[in-house]
């Protein structure tokens, strides 16, 4: 059965789902080390959601909550799900969790951006009711 939690502590179990899950997310940033991972776990302005099924992490998302002069904004942010799991529900409940805890903080928005070739997560977010914004996004290297 699915479970969406969050992610609380930085243990064996997690550092090793996060080894496995990144990769699949992205080729040119590495998955975060143990250090990197109570960082992320003890963040006050960001929450690591897990998917757990049948005790094993089969996919993750990050929510960003961080207030600014107009208000409480609230990002999803690394939305991964395994190859095994993909197709099954798991994306829908962990975006809808990270809704619901939006929702809870005060939150009025919720954001992301997902790459035009990622077709299945465009599809979900749009059926979820995530609509499509006329904007630029800028990136700037350090």
């Amino acid at each position: 059965m699915l479970e969406i939690r969050e992610a609380t502590v930085a243990d064996h179990d997690l550092l090793a789902a996060m080894a496995r899950l990144i990769p699949q997310l992205s080729s040119s940033n590495p998955p975060p080390d143990a250090a990197d991972l109570e960082e992320i776990v003890a963040a006050d302005a960001s929450v690591l959601l897990l998917a757990v099924d049948d005790g094993e992490v089969v996919g993750s998302l990050t929510l960003a909550l961080f207030r600014i002069p107009t208000g409480l904004r609230a990002w999803i942010e690394d939305v991964v799900v395994d190859g095994s799991s993909r197709g099954r529900g798991v994306g829908e409940a962990l975006n809808l969790a990270a809704l619901d805890r939006a929702r809870a903080e005060g939150a009025t928005t919720v954001d992301l951006t997902s790459r035009p070739s990622r077709e299945a997560a465009n599809r979900l977010y749009r059926r979820l009711g995530f609509e499509e914004r006329e904007t630029n996004v800028y990136r700037y290297r350090l």
